[in-house]
């Protein structure tokens, strides 16, 4: 993820968002045309993307209301963690590796699911 972002990472600032998507394709053409937004594909079934002001990234899935994930960034995402699960926070993903760092996932007590990760 680190090598798409044009802006400085800023440790727990909301940073990127995803998005579910039945044609990535589709997805990516619509908003190369509306936004101009620039493209880095892994693998078939996930696409990073970089706006002048937004960067995310869309997976297979059927969309629906409330699937949009909010991701921030964490200079250390074990500390981060800790806060969370102090603040009454639940962990639905516990820390995993993908090709841009580590990431976890968790809910807020409104049950809204946002994610962490970290290079």
């Amino acid at each position: 993820m680190a090598e798409i972002y044009s802006q400085k990472l800023k440790h727990e600032q909301i940073q990127y968002i995803e998005f579910l998507s039945k044609d990535i394709v589709q997805a990516k053409n619509f908003y190369t045309k509306c936004f101009g937004w620039k493209f880095t594909d892994y693998g078939t079934a996930y696409t990073a993307f970089a706006g002048d002001y937004v960067e995310g990234g869309f997976t297979y899935g059927e969309p629906t209301n409330g699937t949009i994930l909010v991701v921030l960034y964490s200079e250390d995402i074990e500390t981060t963690k800790s806060k969370i699960i102090s603040a009454g926070g639940a962990i639905v993903k516990d820390i995993f590796s993908f090709p841009g760092g580590k990431r976890f996932q968790f809910t807020d007590l409104d049950g809204y699911e946002l994610a962490v990760w970290t290079e």
